[in-house]
């Protein structure tokens, strides 16, 4: 299990049977899910064994002990994998595959660790503006079964995703979570917020993102606001966020034009954000939840091979 096949091998997908062993490695989580042959969950399990808290050599000790009762009790299901797992410090480094990206391309170019356990590769797409990568969130998007239109996958580093014909043709993104949290904790603002949160604070960040004056401006008032009197410390945390999310969704739209369906996986409070500042714009969407999208995923590139 600690051996790597040579580049190109892969598993004999044919002769496997139609269940499925799907893997989501992230950098702090490790989830998996027991499938049958029509994507039906018989059986899950979720650790705080992710990708940075496993030492070398020990990611197959960590699959064993979480699947190993699975993959006895199923020798033919393949194992597959996606997510951080696939990264330099990963199990293994599974190579960026290029953008245009489909599910077959990918499934072609997925890393075989052994004759059942493969490796997700990653995509790294080249335009105009410079590289970008994503690691886990291909697999969220062929999950939406979207033919045409924008994928917004919001989070730390939330993607937006244009795809064409069933193809990922290009990508962005944005670092929008990670600064949320940096300006939230760590900035001059931390010690204006207050608890608990009024989330009327948020519709004021989106309205405040329209200002053509920059966002770094609209930033530093949300402390002038808050001296002035003219906001409380409850809603800082919301208008920063809607602040940031408005200005994310701007970028996403003068890149990819504004006139598509958004198909938005996420779910609880962050999808709720993301709904009422895209119908701020008028925008058509649909909500995915980020699990289902990920284990159709991973059924469509299992499936694609």
């Amino acid at each position: 299990m600690n051996c790597i096949s040579p580049p190109g091998a892969q598993p004999d997908w044919t002769s496997m049977t139609s269940e499925l062993i799907a893997v989501d490695w992230g950098t702090s989580r490790f989830r998996a899910y027991r499938l049958d042959s029509a994507g039906k969950v018989l059986d899950r399990v979720s650790a705080e064994d992710g990708m940075s808290t496993v030492p070398a050599g020990g990611f197959a000790g960590v699959l064993e002990r979480h699947c190993g009762a699975w993959m006895k009790a199923s020798p033919d299901a393949p194992v597959l994998m996606a997510g951080m797992v696939g990264a330099r410090n990963g199990w293994a480094e599974a190579a960026y595959a290029p953008c245009p990206a489909s599910p077959k391309s990918l499934a072609e170019a997925l890393l075989r660790i052994d004759d059942r356990i493969s490796i997700v590769p990653g995509v790294i797409a080249h335009d105009e503006t410079g590289p970008d990568v994503m690691r886990g969130e291909e697999t969220l998007i062929f999950g939406t079964d979207v033919r045409n239109g924008l994928v917004c996958l919001p989070g730390t580093h939330s993607k937006w995703a244009r795809v064409e014909d069933g193809v990922i043709t290009g990508f962005a993104t944005f670092m929008t979570g990670e600064t949320y949290a940096l300006y939230r904790q760590h900035s001059l603002l931390a010690r204006l917020a207050a608890e608990p949160e009024d989330l009327t604070g948020f519709d004021d960040g989106l309205e405040a993102a329209t200002d053509e004056r920059g966002l770094l401006n609209r930033l530093f008032q949300a402390r002038t606001r808050v001296l002035a009197g003219e906001m409380s410390g409850e809603k800082v945390g919301p208008y920063l966020s809607g602040l940031l999310i408005n200005a994310e969704i701007e970028g996403a739209f003068k890149r990819y034009g504004a006139d598509h369906l958004v198909t938005l996986v996420a779910d609880g409070v962050l999808a709720k954000r993301y709904v009422s500042a895209l119908r701020a714009r008028g925008s058509a969407i649909e909500i995915i939840a980020p699990e289902r999208a990920f284990l159709d995923g991973l059924s469509t590139l299992a499936a694609a091979r």
